[in-house]
């Protein structure tokens, strides 16, 4: 009886050891999506993979299947496209759609999933005919939508979860149609009725937008406002053309400045706001100076003669 007890002690011990090990992992390695999750010190996929306080944050993607696809309507966002477990799919600035091209290799990869393309089906609210795939630097095939190579994002633990949306300013949720899945208000340039100075181009806030006469844009965009100026006049960050509306899509383009930020152009020439517009509607920066003047959807100034 006593070596049976010992043995019943042992065998229950073990299991309880076993249970142990099983529960925190520890009997097999992770799975490879989940590791060196945010490997990256910097970038558009920084800290991806970490809690706040820059603990590891597991990945608990059962399946890296993309499924049958279908869409999700989110409150701030409208319509998202989410795959066959309910994630939902993003698509990155700096890659291309024309022809297709993914630009997210290595440890950006990792926070950002691509998704393949060989199970992907066409559920509800999903136009077949927008589906393709590309072929990634590894030979393997990714799913697009409208042309652009689509992505999970490693810190959506939940069906339905959109923390990826606009992460570095270059990620977001795909709508049906693989455009950015984002509210009107959000449109990152657009133009407004103005009553005395006619159709003018204002920003995603509806802050009038301007030009400065001493700025240049041939052969390449140079600004003049520069220091102390630029604390009245901030420049207008890059904007994706796709998001704006009313604008002339010809010379539009940014340039990099000399204190290394990237500016908004209209048809070459560098755009600003003004600090002493305090509400949309206000242009009241409109002939400060002689050289400052709102800008018209094809980059003219308003109520000025261009060089």
């Amino acid at each position: 009886m006593k070596t049976s007890w010992r043995t019943a002690s042992l065998v229950a011990s073990a299991a309880a050891v076993l249970a142990l090990t099983t529960a925190c992992g520890q009997d097999a390695p992770p799975p490879a999506s989940s590791q060196n999750v945010g490997a990256a010190g910097s970038g558009d996929y920084a800290g991806a993979g970490k809690a706040p306080g820059g603990t590891a944050e597991a990945s608990t993607a059962p399946d890296n299947s993309a499924g049958k696809l279908t869409v999700s309507t989110n409150a701030e966002l409208g319509k998202v496209v989410t795959d066959g477990l309910g994630r939902t799919l993003y698509r990155f600035d700096q890659d291309v759609a024309e022809p297709p091209k993914s630009n997210c290799d290595g440890d950006c990869a990792k926070t950002w999933p691509p998704v393949p393309a060989d199970d992907a089906t066409a559920g509800e609210g999903i136009d077949k005919s927008l589906l393709g795939e590309v072929t990634r630097a590894d030979g393997t095939k990714q799913l697009t939508i409208g042309g652009w190579p689509a992505y999970r994002y490693v810190k959506d633990i939940n069906a339905g979860d959109v923390k990826g949306q606009g992460v570095g300013g270059k990620w977001y949720a795909l709508n049906p149609e693989g455009k950015k899945a984002q509210a009107a208000e959000q449109l990152g340039l657009s133009t407004r009725k103005d009553p005395k100075l006619g159709e003018i181009v204002v920003d995603k806030n509806g802050m009038t937008v301007y030009r400065f006469m001493k700025d240049e844009a041939w052969p390449k965009p140079v600004s003049a406002c520069k220091g102390e100026c630029l604390q009245k006049w901030p420049v207008v960050s890059p904007v994706p053309f796709e998001d704006t509306k009313g604008i002339q899509k010809k010379g539009y383009m940014t340039f990099t400045r000399p204190d290394g930020a990237d500016q908004q152009t209209i048809n070459c020439w560098p755009i600003y706001t003004f600090a002493g517009d305090k509400k949309p509607g206000d242009t009241n920066g409109q002939g400060v100076g002689g050289t400052w003047y709102a800008v018209r959807p094809d980059g003219k100034p308003v109520g000025a003669q261009e060089k």
